[in-house]
């Protein structure tokens, strides 16, 4: 073996050659080693591949740093063990979905196999499912736990796997540390037992699908407004996911009749070859729903991402453009038509709730503060608008909530974000602007005029290696250290840090508490609320070395037509405030 490798990577790549894992993975390392393939051994065996506190994600291929039958193998194992420690002398049930990833139906069966061989009784779906399906699985059959393999919006070469616990949402403390210590506990291949029981698998489909579904259709609110624009004309493309399996059938469960599928991007397919991301959030991933739409004169674009949790939505503006909307124009349209009909149906007594991320728009706590309706913040991340959920059952009813990035929930049979409820409730708004001769811009821009024009700005800094990580964890402390004066010729006066759970007026100096728990906990995010209203988040990512600002502006807008005048002032704006923080 060359000597190019250090002394850990040599020694794992031994323990794979050498230990009980089959021919075929030994004879693909072994091809490896032969061809020195230095960096492509290093890259796969260097570590072992990280199961963090929702789970784990990885390019696949062999090795201890990649997903395959082995590291899946670990984390079920060790998930296995956790959950008969937690439930001993239990009946344990699991369940399990997957995406149309390449290997996600064999890494699922290989999931169920090792809960199955541990005594575990699992429900696992026959075919591909949208991950919130799995969600509301879970709470259906009365499960314990619950995973998917997915790698959401990734790229190609990659895999992932999403734990969940028996409310529907991913695990949260501190059943999260708990599992990651029991995987972290499967030293050797020898730990997992890979010997399914085919008497404690169940297999499901549509008899779930048909109960999800039910839920979606109690989403609707104006039944009668979609019975007359059934004609509405909708493009959708499920970008080669799960999602053509349930948001074709949710919209006509609904009424409506003119859907238009992507027909290129229809087909399931692991490889995504129509895109270079499968992601509604690039605009390249939206290319062929669009030009559909141009041909077709459409009404509106939908589009998810290939485990259906996410959705990306294009409209046509008033000069006859076709737009994407981001995450926060949705979450808060969704928000904005919600809170008006329960508002028409006499629906609000005061108990009601919305719930978002800390870095999401405020023109949600806006709306939701005019109609009386408590809107609580939480971390980011859908499993904390989750637990929310869950602290509040019973006494507080939830209407919906989403997230900046493209995660929307409506109702609280999921506890997660969901792209077919979703779908189902932008059709219908759209639906519902159109019977009141207004298009989804139109509706846009009138939320904007009733609660002035709010626009999020989104500045990300890469900081790789070691170097970077430190230079990002330096950047949070001069922050902390020296809050600037004035930014874009505001004066700073609160700032929220969310690592000591405190707020600090700077006029007056005093520091009040940020109550922990209902989605909030101790975490290393710094925000700055100025005069004017303006926000900036400062928040390392947890998953990439990146760190991320997160600018949002507002301005009146007192007329339609001033619409793009305030949106190029709003974006100079936030451009101002990104030089004055030196943000590059």
């Amino acid at each position: 073996m060359s000597t190019g490798l250090d002394a850990l990577t040599k020694k794992n790549i031994d323990t794979w050659l050498t230990g009980n894992y089959d021919e075929e993975t030994k004879a693909k390392i072994q091809q490896l080693v032969d061809e020195g393939k230095e960096t492509e051994l290093s890259d796969s065996f260097y570590k072992s591949l990280e199961f963090g506190t929702g789970g784990m994600r990885g390019e696949m291929g062999v090795g201890s740093n990649r997903m395959n039958k082995y590291t899946v193998g670990a984390a079920t194992q060790g998930f296995s063990n956790y959950l008969k420690q937690s439930l001993p002398g239990k009946e344990i049930k699991v369940a399990i979905a997957h995406d149309s990833r390449n290997n996600s139906p064999f890494f699922a069966r290989i999931c169920a196999d090792i809960f199955s061989a541990n005594g575990i009784k699992v429900y696992l779906f026959s075919a591909l499912r949208p991950t919130p399906e799995l969600s509301f699985t879970i709470r259906h059959l009365g499960c314990d736990a619950g995973l998917v393999i997915t790698a959401s919006h990734n790229p190609r070469e990659y895999n992932g796997y999403k734990a969940y616990w028996n409310d529907g949402s991913q695990v949260v403390a501190p059943h999260d540390k708990n599992i990651v210590t029991e995987v972290n506990n499967i030293t050797s291949v020898d730990d997992i037992n890979f010997n399914g029981n085919e008497a404690l698998i169940t297999f499901i489909g549509e008899e779930v699908d048909k109960e999800y579904l039910k839920t979606i259709q109690h989403n609707s609110i104006n039944p009668d407004v979609i019975a007359r624009q059934k004609d509405l004309k909708i493009v959708y493309s499920s970008i080669h996911g799960t999602g053509i399996t349930l948001v074709p059938q949710a919209l006509a469960l609904l009424g409506f009749e003119n859907v238009n599928v992507v027909e290129a991007q229809a087909e399931p397919n692991g490889d995504f070859p129509t895109v270079v991301y499968p992601n509604p959030e690039e605009t390249e991933a939206m290319t062929l729903a669009v030009n559909l739409a141009k041909d077709i004169d459409a009404d509106l674009v939908i589009a998810t991402d290939p485990d259906a949790d996410r959705v990306g939505a294009a409209v046509k503006n008033p000069h006859g453009e076709w737009v994407l909307l981001n995450g926060n124009q949705m979450a808060s349209l969704i928000i904005y038509y919600l809170l008006g009909a329960w508002e028409k149906a006499g629906k609000l007594t005061g108990k009601e709730f919305v719930a978002k991320t800390i870095v999401t728009t405020e023109i949600i706590a806006k709306m939701c503060a005019s109609k009386g309706v408590k809107c609580y913040d939480t971390l980011t991340g859908f499993k904390y608008i989750a637990a929310v959920i869950r602290e509040l059952e019973g006494k507080e009813q939830f209407i919906g909530g989403g997230e900046e990035s493209y995660g929307y929930l409506i109702g609280d049979a999921v506890r997660d974000k969901d792209a077919v409820a979703s779908c189902a409730m932008i059709a219908e708004l759209t639906a519902y602007a159109k019977d009141n001769g207004k298009s989804l811009f139109d509706f846009l821009t009138e939320m904007y005029q009733e609660n002035n024009f709010y626009y999020e700005g989104l500045i990300s800094l890469t900081k790789k290696g070691k170097a970077g990580a430190e230079e990002i964890q330096q950047m949070m402390a001069n922050l902390r250290a020296n809050l600037p004066t004035s930014v874009a010729g505001s004066e700073p006066v609160t700032v929220l840090d969310y690592k000591n759970l405190t707020s600090k007026d700077l006029k007056t100096g005093e520091i009040t508490a940020i109550p922990e728990g209902l989605g909030m906990e101790s975490s290393n995010v710094i925000q700055l609320i100025l005069a004017d209203g303006s926000k900036v988040s400062a928040r390392p990512s947890g998953t990439e070395p990146k760190i991320k600002f997160y600018v949002s502006v507002n301005a009146p807008l007192a007329n339609p037509a001033d619409f793009d005048e305030t949106l190029a002032a709003l974006k100079a704006k936030v451009s101002s405030i990104q030089e004055d923080l030196g943000l590059k």
